[in-house]
């Protein structure tokens, strides 16, 4: 395997046995700009089992972090467009909780405490090693997957990888959701302040679709299911995620 020169991996050992993959395939996020870098750590990360989206700019890594759900991102700080801890403030600010780390040529004590102060989980410089850079990713992954694929939607929460909406203590059994029922509502509750326009939603969720009619007809499975103010209509622009009583 391809060794940058750069730091030992003597204190990752211990995470290095463990298997590179759970079961379900992770969606990562790699933003570089370098595209001889870029194309080497998506071969690798590929290899490794991830599905891999990749942005070369910040302002192409915002909008697919924005949009889309990650398990882990791994982003570059100096980019063209936006910075990189520009972008991972604005994704934490927007209430993306993916677990980022940098990956950076910028690795004084001072330029690492920025990275984590912005909201990066885990900084790692250039020169590095790959044997270290997958054995993080594997850490984040696994100190992030309970809270990642869980989203908080009213007084309850939408378990991803169970496909069903839990309601909150005392409030009734769980309520089992469809892929596509699933896919939506996630959507919504990533970013509860933003209102969708059934355009994008239909981009975002509904990719084989062509009417946004369909976007409709989803939004009312999900109020039939749990309830009339799970997603609420703005009227004019789109659906938004619902108040507090939703799921009640």
């Amino acid at each position: 395997m391809w060794r940058p020169r750069g730091t030992q991996v003597d204190d990752y050992d211990d995470m290095q046995s463990i298997a590179p993959q759970p079961a379900v395939e992770a969606r990562l996020l790699l933003v570089e700009d370098a595209p001889e870098l870029r194309e080497m750590l998506e071969m690798l990360l590929v290899e490794e089992g991830y599905q891999v989206d990749c942005a070369a700019d910040g302002q192409r890594a915002l909008h697919l972090g924005l949009v889309r759900l990650y398990d882990v991102i791994l982003l570059d700080r100096m980019l063209p467009g936006i910075e990189g801890l520009d972008v991972v403030g604005r994704w934490r600010r927007s209430g993306r909780t993916a677990p980022v780390l940098v990956l950076s040529a910028l690795g004084t004590p001072t330029e690492r405490v920025a990275g984590l102060d912005a909201g990066a989980e885990d900084y790692l410089t250039k020169p590095f090693d790959v044997d270290e850079l997958l054995a993080r990713l594997r850490a984040l992954r696994r100190r992030h997957l309970d809270t990642a694929r869980q989203l908080p939607v009213g007084s309850g929460r939408l378990d991803l990888d169970a496909r069903e909406f839990r309601p909150g203590a005392a409030a009734g059994s769980p309520v089992p959701l469809s892929e596509r029922e699933c896919e939506l509502l996630a959507t919504l509750a990533a970013r509860p302040g933003r209102v969708f326009s059934r355009e994008d939603l239909l981009l975002t969720v509904f990719t084989e679709a062509e009417s946004p009619i369909v976007v409709d007809t989803y939004v009312h499975y999900l109020r039939r299911k749990l309830g009339r103010d799970v997603v609420r209509t703005v009227r004019g622009r789109g659906y938004r995620l619902g108040g507090q009583e939703a799921g009640r």
